[in-house]
């Protein structure tokens, strides 16, 4: 999600707060209406995470309920839809970082959110509820739904919590969305037997409302990060066409997905947020340059 600081940008947009002299003061059009390159790319963020519904939808439920579904045809689409939801997580990658380094618009944080909620919260919820009805026994499907139903409400909590709470420079205050949608997904992918998996499922979104923080993707965290997006990837499109070796392939990249939502934790509590805590950021910024 974009990362912006509320009270900076409040105060930038306030209706009190000077404009900058170099501003066309001809141009009638409310500030607060003006797309930024941030908000573009935010925008696209949500149109991926409204394909992936439609993805899930042509391509998966459809077939299945018509009794027309083709594996190859049902492997690509499910392929496709996860594809659409890591690109939704680089357009909200790099938006943030856009944001950071150009001036964005009034409407960067809310829209933000807006988009957030389909392709992260919307996206994956949608995702599991069409697993159950594929590939669940049918005595279980009501109880996916409700795990679907407690993602969706997981990630609307989340992203209202964020935007009202202030936390140190550096963390996130429960899994972020992005990372949260991708781990559930990945949880579906994985195959396991409907227990495990839905155990799973509720774990994922109680992570994500829960106080346990998570580094924010900067430097060479969001490098990493993007590089393993790019990563699922080209594992989804080796399993999608069938690659020899492709489907052990993602569901090892699976499994890894839910190792880091476990680990990455850990990394900032025995390190860079208490430097951060003790030494009032300096070392830890200067490290994160």
């Amino acid at each position: 999600m974009t990362v912006t600081d509320p009270e900076t940008q409040a105060a930038a947009w306030a209706p009190g707060a000077e404009v900058d002299e170099d501003i066309d003061e001809t141009d009638d059009m409310p500030l607060s209406t003006r797309l930024s390159i941030a908000d573009t790319l935010t925008l696209g963020n949500a149109t991926c995470g409204f394909l992936a519904v439609y993805f899930t939808t042509t391509g998966v439920l459809i077939p299945h309920l018509t009794g027309s579904e083709d594996g190859g045809m049902t492997r690509h689409s499910a392929a496709s839809a996860v594809m659409l939801m890591l690109l939704a997580s680089v357009f909200d990658l790099f938006d943030g970082l856009v944001a950071r380094k150009l001036r964005s618009s009034a409407m960067g944080a809310e829209l933000d959110n807006l988009s957030d909620l389909i392709s992260f919260g919307l996206a994956p919820a949608y995702f599991v509820v069409v697993w159950g009805m594929v590939a669940a026994p049918d005595a279980y499907q009501r109880v996916t739904a409700v795990a679907a139903i407690v993602v969706l409400l997981a990630v609307v909590l989340r992203l209202a919590r964020f935007s009202c709470v202030t936390m140190p420079d550096g963390v996130f205050q429960g899994m972020p969305s992005p990372f949260g949608a991708l781990t559930v997904v990945s949880v579906v992918l994985l195959g396991l037997p409907f227990v495990p998996t839905l155990l799973a499922i509720v774990g994922v979104a109680w992570l994500m409302v829960s106080r346990v923080e998570y580094p924010k993707p900067r430097g060479r965290l969001a490098v990493a990060m993007l590089s393993w997006i790019v990563t699922s990837m080209a594992l989804l499109a080796a399993w999608a066409f069938e690659a020899p070796g492709g489907e052990l392939l993602l569901q090892t990249a699976c499994a890894l997905q839910l190792v880091l939502g476990a680990v990455i934790p850990l990394f900032p509590w025995a390190g860079g947020v208490t430097a951060f805590r003790h030494t009032g950021g300096g070392a830890w910024a200067a490290q994160r340059r």
